[in-house]
């Protein structure tokens, strides 16, 4: 069965440039380290690193979709404190030639230079397509990029406006750190209860989104975080949109060889 289609087409061709990887692909997003409070965000912490140190064994490939901390800003000679243990499971699979990508989300939208610096890690700011395996991809956390919710579209480019990164970062870290965090806990407090349920193809942003593109062009897969919840969702006969979930609740990923599949960790 075929979904209705939006009626606005995008214009924009947006399977262009793609970069061209060949292996067994994972993508995880939304971890959210650091939420709700240091003692579950620990646990979280080792069941990640258990899991990134169970797909080391075969991995060539590590998408990082986003929202991996709840909140991540990076002053000059200053980066949020802990996440040690994560830091060198990601060193490890780097030394064994893990490639790792890393598209950053609405949480942690401040990443700079740190993860590529520190680590080699490419960071990706904006969808960007690839060909896995012979598949079209495109592949981001996925805020914003629905229709809708033009609100959040707004607030989105007020944090990413430079100047205003700068007086942020005029803060002291203790301060800026405290109110990230509270207002972190404030949303996540009026959302979660939302993110977990399915809102049917017609509300659902990500679902619009990639359906919009398909009137224009064949794209493989459309692969995103951001929801909170793991979805495959058949688009049409030869394309599907896959959420990776989160960590906070589901514990899911994606593993893309010949064809993408999600899964859940098995306790």
């Amino acid at each position: 069965m075929y979904l209705c289609q939006p009626k606005q087409p995008l214009m924009k061709k947006l399977f262009t440039n793609p970069i061209t990887i060949n292996g067994i692909v994972y993508l995880v997003s939304d971890f959210h380290f650091g939420s709700p409070d240091a003692e579950s965000s620990k646990h979280r912490e080792e069941r990640v690193i258990a899991w990134l140190e169970q797909i080391s064994k075969d991995a060539t490939h590590l998408f990082l979709l986003g929202d991996v901390f709840d909140f991540w800003f990076e002053y000059k000679d200053v980066v949020p404190r802990g996440y040690f243990n994560f830091f060198a499971q990601l060193d490890k699979l780097r030394r064994k030639k893990v490639e790792i990508y890393y598209f950053t989300g609405n949480h942690d939208m401040w990443v700079q230079d740190y993860f590529t610096a520190e680590l080699g890690i490419q960071v990706f700011r904006t969808q960007q397509a690839f060909l896995i395996n012979g598949n079209k991809c495109l592949i981001a956390h996925g805020d914003g990029l629905g229709p809708k919710d033009h609100g959040y579209k707004f607030i989105k480019r007020v944090f990413a406006f430079r100047p205003n990164i700068k007086l942020y970062g005029a803060l002291h870290p203790r301060i800026a750190f405290g109110l990230a965090r509270f207002f972190s806990r404030k949303s996540r407090a009026m959302t979660s209860a939302a993110e977990v349920k399915y809102r049917g193809d017609e509300k659902e942003m990500l679902v619009q989104y990639a359906l919009s593109v398909l009137q224009q062009e064949h794209i493989d897969y459309f692969i995103y975080g951001h929801r909170h919840l793991p979805i495959e969702k058949q688009l049409n006969e030869n394309s599907r949109y896959l959420n990776t979930g989160d960590w906070l609740m589901c514990e899911t990923y994606v593993r893309l060889e010949e064809k993408a599949e999600l899964f859940g960790i098995k306790n």
